[in-house]
């Protein structure tokens, strides 16, 4: 999921899909690749807390602003 091209053709429903799969080392290690123009000031302890389903939510809302967040040039 590292892949910002890759997010942007993906549908919905396979991001959610994917997501819905994964584990919490999977869905903290996909967090920590993902790059949406701002700081995600998570500790690992709230991430080894937090319930499954919120962490799966925050992970799904940050690919969702990558995947729709234009290509800008620095």
């Amino acid at each position: 999921m590292s892949n910002q091209t890759h997010h942007r053709d993906e549908s919905l429903g396979d991001l959610c899909g994917k997501i819905a799969d994964m584990d919490r080392p999977e869905l903290i290690k996909v967090l920590r690749s993902l790059h949406c123009g701002f700081d995600l000031d998570f500790t690992d302890e709230f991430l080894q807390s937090v319930s499954i389903e919120r962490l799966r939510h925050i992970v799904l809302a940050t690919a969702l602003h990558v995947r729709n967040t234009p290509c800008r040039s620095t």
